[in-house]
């Protein structure tokens, strides 16, 4: 019973970790690998999570379109 215990709550940690992932693949980034690899890779510090989770809530930046007369 603890071991079912035990990777539950892995599990759940590693859905944490990955919250930043998750809203930028939802949300159909344009820069989702460079998030993905933030995330991996500074998601264990506090602030590295912090600015993956807010560039994936981030709107993407339209292009102007500029039309000639």
């Amino acid at each position: 019973m603890r071991v079912i215990a035990g990777l539950g709550l892995w599990f759940v940690l590693l859905l944490i970790y990955f919250v930043p992932t998750l809203v930028a693949y939802y949300r159909y980034k344009k820069n989702f690998a460079s998030i993905v690899v933030l995330n991996i890779f500074l998601g264990w510090t506090l602030v590295g999570w912090v600015v993956a989770l807010c560039w994936a809530l981030a709107v993407d930046a339209q292009p102007i379109v500029i039309e000639r007369r």
